[in-house]
């Protein structure tokens, strides 16, 4: 039964996903990397939200939240003011540039050097960081929730691993490959009403098993087992200290949602501006809800299964299995699956289109046609998925698979965010300031991570304060370069006329009122007591 539902649901998924794209332009660039620039509001947020929400965030968000309490509800909450900064300052630069990549931005603005760095920069990242992640989150997951273990009779989970590894990378592969960006779009917006309505049933049958089927009671039980826990701010023990809040964890969520390739890639598709700003700030209206079903659920199990040597990655799994009923189990088994396949192929594809049009198109074969460049894309993809597939099982014996992705993202995301928001505010700083920051940047973290002179200065201080100390470092180098060395003419950005650039009348109105609500919930959860 529980399988046989897993399989209606995810066939499902995919029939009316190819149903609606059937008819699509997969075989030109604009078709297969930008959705023919064709995305409404509705499929922006949809997607937004489901390429973040995968099980990289459902299991270690989760698992964060398991060990930490609800201060790790940090990286939902500021994830807003990032997608308000999206709508009004970062998203009308890149539209106005008609641009399909990042990188391609960083070219107009600097040179092509600059935009090669950073593709190289992206698909490493992408390649080594992101997309083996997402696969051994979402198998990890799927273990814990459908006990593929011992359905297949296995003999170990190491075992079990590599088989779901490589099913879910296939399968993500080809919705990826053969589909391009309006087909992930579309999955992700069906997959996105799933995994919220099954996001929110673990939450309520969580809290009624731990309230012993009285929901009322399972509040008071919530809290009883979580003494102490329930607090926006983070302490000196906390992952995420209060004053790392304006460091690095701001850093990384602006880099996140602005500039990520992957993330932002489905905002490059929207017909219009408009369209667009309305997508953006939708999707940050979803993220205040967020904590309920990343963070609470980890809450939960920690009330229930604290003392029992839970790890805090398999705590979501866990709970899952031990309150959804049996009837339910498939759907949400489909409904993860989505989320997997939805953060992979969006990552894929956004690999294709960094490969296609930043490497393949301008330097390899200058001169190929559409076609060409979305088969050299394919091609390449195909060769990525296969080493995403084999590092993932690999992954195995981190102590929080969260903390371990953003440390990792900090290495890319913290110079490519430095030198696209530099770009965007100055004129007259020149593509050497770019280069240099790249290098320097992605040198220097990956220095303090793993080099062991390095490590211990880095060990002496908060990851994140690390994070923002370089960020400092690479913007104040850029402009002393920049004085020392200008352009000698004032850079000015040409509107394309690739959509209408028409603003959304209430895009400031409502980017306000995001700005209230995430101060709101800081005020109302907040216990200093805890810096004392």
């Amino acid at each position: 039964m529980i399988i046989a539902s897993f399989l209606f649901f995810t066939a499902l998924v995919a029939a009316v996903t190819f149903l609606l794209t059937r008819r699509d332009d997969h075989a030109t660039s604009k078709g297969y990397f930008l959705a023919g620039r064709s995305l409404t509001w509705p499929l922006i947020a949809g997607s937004l939200l489901l390429t973040n929400l995968s099980t990289e965030q459902m299991v270690g968000l989760n698992g964060a939240a398991f060990t930490y309490g609800f201060a790790v509800m940090v990286w939902e909450v500021v994830a807003v003011l990032a997608l308000v900064c999206m709508a009004l300052f970062f998203l009308p630069r890149f539209l106005k540039s008609g641009v399909s990549t990042v990188p391609e931005y960083l070219h107009i603005r600097f040179d092509q050097q600059t935009q090669i760095i950073t593709n190289l920069i992206f698909l490493i990242a992408y390649a080594v960081i992101l997309l083996p992640i997402i696969l051994y989150t979402g198998a990890t997951g799927l273990i814990g929730i459908l006990d593929v273990q011992g359905l297949l009779n296995l003999q170990s989970h190491e075992q079990t691993l590599w088989i779901i590894v490589w099913i879910v990378g296939v399968i993500g592969s080809t919705y990826a490959l053969f589909g391009g960006l309006r087909t992930v779009a579309v999955s992700d917006l069906l997959n996105g009403i799933g995994l919220l309505v099954g996001g929110l049933m673990i939450v309520w049958f969580g809290l009624k098993a731990l309230g012993d089927g009285d929901i009322l009671n399972s509040f008071a039980a919530l809290s009883a087992g979580n003494t102490g826990r329930f607090n926006s701010i983070g302490g000196a023990e906390s992952s995420v200290p209060i004053s790392t809040v304006v460091t690095g964890i701001l850093l990384l969520n602006l880099f996140y949602w602005t500039t990520n390739q992957q993330i932002i890639q489905r905002t490059f598709g929207a017909s219009s501006l408009a369209e667009g700003q309305k997508g953006v700030l939708a999707t940050g209206f979803l993220k205040l809800i967020g904590p309920i079903y990343l963070v609470i659920p980890g809450m939960i199990a920690y009330a229930m299964f604290a003392g029992q040597d839970v790890r805090a990655d398999h705590s979501y799994g866990l709970l899952v299995n031990q309150v959804l009923p049996t009837a339910y189990v498939g759907f949400f088994a489909a409904v993860m699956m989505g989320a997997i396949l939805s953060s992979f192929n969006s990552a894929l594809n956004s690999t294709c289109t960094l490969f296609s049009l930043g490497l393949y198109k301008n330097i390899i074969n200058k001169e190929a046609s559409n076609e060409q460049v979305v088969r050299s894309g394919k091609i390449f993809g195909w060769i990525i998925a296969v080493f995403a597939m084999t590092l993932a099982p690999l992954l195995t014996g981190q102590d929080s698979i969260f903390g371990y992705l953003q440390k990792m993202n900090g290495i890319y995301f913290i110079p490519i965010f430095a030198v696209v928001l530099v770009g965007m505010l100055t004129r007259r700083v020149p593509p050497l300031a770019a280069k240099l920051a790249l290098i320097m940047g992605f040198t220097i973290i990956a220095c303090g991570y793993f080099v062991p002179p390095f490590a211990k200065i880095v060990e002496s201080m908060h990851n994140f304060h690390f994070l923002g100390v370089v960020f400092a470092y690479l913007v104040i180098l850029m402009l002393v370069v920049g004085e020392l060395k200008p352009l000698g003419k004032e850079w000015i950005q040409e509107d394309v006329k690739a959509v209408d650039m028409t603003p959304w009348a209430h895009a400031r109105k409502i980017g306000a009122v995001l700005v209230l609500i995430v101060l709101t919930i800081y005020v109302v959860f907040a216990d200093l007591s805890v810096l004392s």
